[in-house]
Formats: structure tokens, sequence, C-alpha cells
């Protein structure tokens, strides 16, 4: 458990040699942590061995989907709730429109349980939502090839973030109110109780009270022995298609952002000018984040583009103008990692984001920053208890 430094501490903060906290990562998980623990009055480290944003960072791509649908999973879409209400909160206070409101559709084949029980989910959580048969949807949306498709739930408030830029607005944010930001690689020390300082790649010392590992695909490669066969990054591929000269059917408002669960895909439509973006959502082969070639393969290419050409045929002979290849974090079914260390009592592991965590990035800032203030039992099913050695992909 720590202490809050008082208000008065807050407004005279200057690096300390010692930190409360230091937080190791700056993707989304680590970016928010580090800024609520300062919001509530922690002095604060926060590290990154490339920089913030960068491209190897799972929370590095121009663009990443806000949704509330999850099925029966309940507590993940009371989290994105919380969490759309912070990203634009935040996006107002910092003058910067980074959240898109494009709308969220999902496209439901007939009887398809998942999406029934996102519906029950949505209903007793007060999201708002049409549900759409195939006629509807045809009118609507002219420029989309239903296929096997015959309803669907359309989220009018959900939509996309800006991703690369958001994250380096919190992080900028967060430096502005005091976090000490180091673009630094950590050696992660070994031992039992609990840890006082890490070493970085230069030989400096970081000193803290408590330590929070937010790096991603990095974990298992920190904590090989613990983590090592629980974090399962995977190799996931990204295209962007031009649009023919103006074409605004790929647009917002024209377009929302898009999942056909049922084939595994979903799509994002051009914001910016960058390309209708179009990737499958299934776990890749496995990736090194520090020496994989970050560059897509014609197989996965022309998977995307038979999809392009059936559900969205105005499209199917556009020019791919940008890729990208990310990864998945994975645990063994896609609940997060938050938890203690077994061994080392003040020190945080928290990620395994599996392909869904971006838009939770505020309100799991918010959960861990509880948790290192006022301790308290972890949500179990983010415990690493609960984390297997086997995939069985369950929330999505």
């Amino acid at each position: 458990m720590m202490r809050a430094s008082t208000n008065k501490d807050r407004c005279e903060f200057m690096a300390p040699k010692t930190f409360d906290v230091a937080v190791i990562g700056a993707g989304v998980f680590g970016a928010w942590t580090a800024w609520h623990l300062r919001q509530a009055g922690l002095h604060v480290a926060l590290l990154d061995a490339f920089g913030v944003a960068h491209s190897r960072a799972s929370s590095g791509g121009e663009s990443r989907i806000i949704r509330m649908g999850y099925g029966a999973e309940e507590i993940y879409t009371r989290w994105a709730q919380r969490s759309l209400t912070l990203w634009q909160e935040f996006f107002q206070r910092v003058q910067q429109p980074l959240f898109r409101q494009t709308g969220m559709l999902w496209m439901a084949r007939e009887r398809d349980a998942y999406t029934q029980a996102t519906q029950a989910t949505l209903t007793r959580c007060g999201v708002r939502f049409e549900e759409l048969q195939r006629d509807e949807l045809e009118k609507r949306w002219p420029q989309i090839s239903f296929g096997p498709v015959t309803w669907a739930l359309y989220e009018p408030d959900s939509g996309a973030v800006l991703a690369r830029r958001a994250v380096q607005a919190v992080v900028d944010d967060a430096i502005q109110n005091g976090v000490q930001y180091l673009t630094e690689a950590i050696i992660v020390p070994s031992g039992n109780g609990k840890i006082d300082s890490v070493q970085t790649s230069k030989g400096e010392t970081i000193s803290a009270d408590a330590f929070v590992f937010a790096c991603g695909p990095w974990l298992p490669k920190l904590f090989p022995t613990l983590l090592g066969e629980r974090i399962y990054p995977t190799r996931q591929e990204v295209f962007f298609f031009g649009a023919p000269p103006g074409d605004k059917r790929w647009q917002p408002p024209a377009m929302p952002t898009w999942i056909d669960f049922g084939a595994e895909v979903y799509g994002i439509p051009d914001l910016e000018n960058r390309g209708f973006k179009v990737a499958l959502d299934r776990h890749g082969t496995a990736l090194d984040p520090d020496t994989a070639e970050r560059l897509t393969t014609p197989s996965l290419l022309a998977e995307v583009r038979q999809h392009l050409a059936e559900r969205f045929p105005g499209l199917q002979d556009a020019p791919v103008i940008e890729t990208r290849v990310c990864q998945y974090e994975n645990t063994s079914n896609g609940d997060f990692l938050i938890d203690r260390h077994p061994e080392l009592a003040n020190v945080w592991l928290v990620g395994g984001g599996s392909g869904h965590g971006f838009k939770h990035g505020p309100a799991l800032g918010e959960y861990v920053t509880a948790r290192v203030l006022q301790g308290g039992e972890v949500e179990a099913r983010f415990t690493l208890a609960t984390k297997e050695k086997v995939q069985k992909r369950a929330v999505f």
C-alpha cells in the first residue's frame, strides 16, 4: 500500500532521486497508469526502451477501435464505458480531438450466440445501440455487400482512437504534470521479498518504493521463467487500402468502424486520408518484438483482399497504400494480467492486452493505481494464477 503525496508535494515536485513508483513501459497501459499515479500525488518515473508509441509497440499504430460489445463479458463492457468517458474528457482538456465517433457495426449471422450475448450485456449496462435487420443494413450502408450477414448491432457512440498520437498526448500531459520520463531499457533484478531499484542498460539506478512493469510483448522476455510460457506475442498484419479519388463512401460518417465476427475480420474507415484499414482478428505466428522484421506476407494480403472483394466490392481493386505488422500479447484466454509478482511484493505485472486492450487504457490505469495505493484483492480473472500455458481464447 502506498501513501499519496499532499497537494503541496505535487506543486513543488522536482524529479526525486527515489520515486514512489517507477512504471516500465510507455504504451497505453503504462502511460495511463503513470498518469493516474501522478494525479494521485505520487512521484512517478516512466521508462520506455524505444520511446513513446514507437513502431514496435502494440500501442504504436495509427488507430484502435473503441467498442462496448464483449459478448457476455460485462466487466469489459463496463471498463470500455469508463474508458471512453476518460478518453473524451482527456482529449477535451488537452484540446486534441483524437477520438473519432464513427459508430461501431457488429455484423452477425443467423442465431449468432456471441452477438446475442453482446446485445443482452449492452442492454444491462445501459449502452446505446440499434438492432438492424438485413434490409435496414442495405439501406443505410449500400456500399457494403452483406453476404451471409443477416442482422447487426450498431453502437452509435463508439468508434476509433488515433492511437499513436493519443498515447503521446497522455505521456506529454503526464510529463507536464511532473512525471519524469526516460528513454531507458531496464535490466530486471532477481530476488525474493522486494526490490529497491532497477538498473538501466546505461548503468543508471532507478530507485522506487514500487515498480509497475507494463511492457506488453516484452514481459515474457523480462520475466522468462514466470511469463515465458504465459504471455504469447503473435504477429498481426494490418493493411490500408486507397479508395478511388473523391469516393467518400469509405470515410466517416458514411462508413462506420466494423467487425465481421463470423469471418474473423475487422476494419476502420479511412481516417485522415490514411486509407481503409482491414485486418484479420485471429492469432498469428509467434513474434519476437525486438528482432522481427515488420513486413507483411502475400498469403495474408490475398486473404484480406478476398474478404474486401466479397464485403466491400467497391474496393476490390483498391491499392494497398500502407501496411503495418504489430503484435498481440496474448494471455491464455484473452483476460488481462494485473497482479503482483509472486516473489517480489512491490512489483506489479500489467499486460496481456491480447489484441483488445488499447481501448481500456484509462480504466486499467485507474484500476492499477487503486491497487498500488489501496491494496486489496485483484479481480480473479486478472491474476497470474489464471494464466495457463495453453491458449484457449475466450475474450474477443
